[in-house]
């Protein structure tokens, strides 16, 4: 098999076959959906494959970004770049008290099959921060050493670190005026202000550490989040970047909590309690992957704002850093 991070570098068809191809499709799923007797099984099946065409729209960017970073001339998927400079707000700590919370998908409306059943969990006193962490946060943890100390990192991290040469988020290149970063507007200097990202859940975990801190579990991440505004930085701002926040949020709610960057959270990807995958294909959709990987929560600046919601659960490996991941701190009450 060809390397999926590579697998862009190959030939493809022109643009006018993909044309060709999508409207087969459109014109195959709408003659369907128009038929007199429309299979029982076929509305769900064509609802979970337009959630799963947006999850791709979200892919395309991300993997077109890594794309256009390895060529030598750094192209920009698109010239504009539509951000103005705004001072980030500094965090404060949300404290929530310690108790019996329910997490996960009630089941009345779309969801994954990952985000059931709805269970109940224990959760002791915690705080987490009003914002995700920043550029310049990132920029204080490099420059006091952090990916030369590998008291700071996992076992499987520092290796990590070694074997890459990390020395910085993915994208980001030191020169001599300061950090720049490669974005879909090309390469930029790296704002202080705005959340960071193309860190991997070892970077994040790293970071916490040196922070005095740790990463939210996604059950507090969940239940932090409810009350969070859904108003974001997603796919339709066109920024298709993080941004700093404009405007204070509500006091006691998260900032950014939907949209800017996809949040790292402590908690591996496995079934809820009771969780039993469906019989047949899709079936696979999500439990063939419950091994190895983190939880990340509430989307990205390229995640179409119809995506999320404060149960969804993304999820990659812990050393991959090419989606927009970011990270949010947490602490014991």
């Amino acid at each position: 098999r060809y390397p999926r991070p590579e697998r862009g570098l190959l030939s493809r068809p022109g643009l006018e076959e993909v044309f060709a191809y999508r409207r087969h499709v459109d014109e195959a799923v709408l003659g369907l959906l128009a038929a007199d007797r429309l299979p029982a099984e076929a509305g769900g099946l064509i609802e979970l494959g337009l959630h799963h065409e947006q999850q791709h729209q979200e892919l395309i960017l991300t993997d077109a970004k890594h794309l256009l970073s390895r060529n030598p001339l750094k192209p920009a998927y698109q010239k504009q770049w539509p951000l103005t400079a705004i001072r980030a707000r500094e965090p404060r700590w949300i404290a929530f008290e310690k108790g019996l919370r329910e997490v996960g998908h009630s089941g009345h409306d779309f969801c994954f099959d990952n985000e059931t059943p709805r269970h109940r969990v224990w959760l002791d006193a915690f705080r987490i921060a009003s914002h995700p962490v920043t550029h310049g946060d990132f920029i204080d943890f490099i420059e006091d050493g952090g990916y030369r100390r590998p008291e700071l990192w996992l076992s499987a991290g520092w290796d990590a670190v070694t074997a890459g040469g990390w020395e910085a988020p993915l994208y980001w290149e030191r020169r001599e005026d300061g950090w720049h970063l490669f974005t879909l507007h090309g390469e930029v200097p790296v704002d202080r202000n705005t959340p960071v990202c193309h860190v991997s859940f070892f970077e994040a975990e790293a970071f916490a550490r040196w922070a005095n801190a740790r990463l939210p579990t996604e059950a507090e991440w969940e239940v932090a989040a409810r009350d969070a505004s859904r108003a974001g930085n997603f796919l339709e701002s066109g920024a298709l970047h993080p941004l700093a926040l404009r405007g204070a949020p509500a006091e006691g709610r998260l900032a950014q909590a939907f949209g800017d960057v996809w949040e790292w959270t402590r908690s591996d990807y496995g079934p809820y309690p009771g969780y039993r995958p469906v019989a047949g294909a899709v079936g696979e959709y999500n439990g063939k992957f419950m091994c190895g990987q983190y939880v990340l929560r509430g989307g990205s600046c390229v995640t179409p704002a119809a995506h999320v919601r404060a149960t969804y659960r993304n999820f990659f490996p812990p050393q991959a850093r090419w989606q927009f991941s970011g990270l949010r701190l947490a602490r014991e009450a």
